[in-house]
C-alpha cells in the first residue's frame, strides 16, 4: 500500500508541462513536492496565489505565505498574489487545467462528497464546489477505505455532495482508477497489492479488464 506521499507522487505523474493546477487541502498539497524538475507548472491556491512551490523546510517558513488550508508554503520566482475574487475568476473561467482534490466519498458515476459530515461543525464548503463545477479534469487523492475499513468508493455517495458526475480519475493507497460510464475502471495496482484486495475494498462497480500493472513511481 501507498502512504500519503506515495499517492501524491503517483498523481504528480499526471501533471504536464505548462499546466495550471489547483491543489486542494490534504494529500493534494503534497503533489507540488514530486513534480518533475524539467517541466514548468503553476500551482494555484484559491486564497490568491499562483506559483506555489513545495512545502518549506524548517527554518525557511514565512508565516505570511499560506495556502487555502492555512499551511505555510513557498512561492516560486515569478509567483503572483491577488484577492480571492480574482482567484475564483480564474477557476470559474476554466483557466485551471487540472484540479486535485481530497474526498470522503466518490461514487461510481463520478459524484464527489468532500466538504461536510452531518452533525460535525464545519467552517463552510470552501472553494471545492466552484472547482468541481468549473474544472474539466479532476483527480481525487484519497485513502481507499475509512478508519472502519469501509469503502469510500461507492455506488452512491451517502454524504452531502460537493459535485455531480465530475471526477475523472482517483488515486488511492491501493490503486489508480478511472471513472467511466460503466463504473470504476481499474488502471493500476499499488506495489504488492492484489486485484482481490482492491475488489474487496471497493463497494461500487469495479471493472477489471486484462492484466493490471503495478504503479510506476
Amino acid at each position: 500500500m501507498l502512504d500519503k506521499n506515495g499517492i501524491a507522487r503517483r498523481i504528480a505523474k499526471e501533471v504536464k508541462d505548462g499546466y495550471y493546477v489547483n491543489l486542494g487541502i490534504g494529500i493534494p498539497t503534497l503533489v507540488a513536492n514530486f513534480v518533475q524538475k524539467d517541466i514548468e507548472v503553476d500551482f494555484q491556491s484559491e486564497n490568491g496565489i499562483l506559483g506555489m512551490g513545495p512545502f518549506p523546510f524548517e527554518g525557511d517558513v514565512d508565516p505570511d505565505l499560506i495556502n487555502a488550508g492555512k499551511q505555510t508554503i513557498t512561492a516560486l520566482k515569478g509567483a503572483s498574489f491577488f484577492d480571492s475574487a480574482m482567484s475564483f475568476s480564474m477557476i470559474r473561467g476554466k483557466h485551471v487545467d487540472l484540479t486535485i482534490l481530497g474526498a470522503m466519498e466518490v461514487a461510481e458515476n463520478g459524484d464527489i462528497a468532500n466538504w461536510k459530515i452531518p452533525g460535525r461543525l464545519v467552517k463552510g464548503m470552501g472553494g471545492a464546489m466552484d472547482l468541481v463545477a468549473s474544472a474539466e479534469n479532476i483527480i481525487v487523492a484519497m485513502m481507499h477505505t475509512n478508519k472502519k475499513a469501509e469503502s469510500k468508493l461507492l455506488k452512491r455517495c451517502n454524504l452531502p455532495l460537493t459535485g455531480v458526475n465530475c471526477v475523472k480519475k482517483i488515486v488511492t493507497n491501493l490503486s489508480v482508477i478511472e471513472v467511466t460510464d460503466l463504473g470504476f475502471k481499474l488502471l493500476e495496482r499499488a506495489p504488492g497489492v492484489s486485484i482481490e484486495t482492491i475488489k474487496n475494498a471497493t463497494q461500487g462497480n469495479l471493472i477489471v479488464d486484462g492484466e493490471i500493472p503495478e504503479m510506476s513511481l
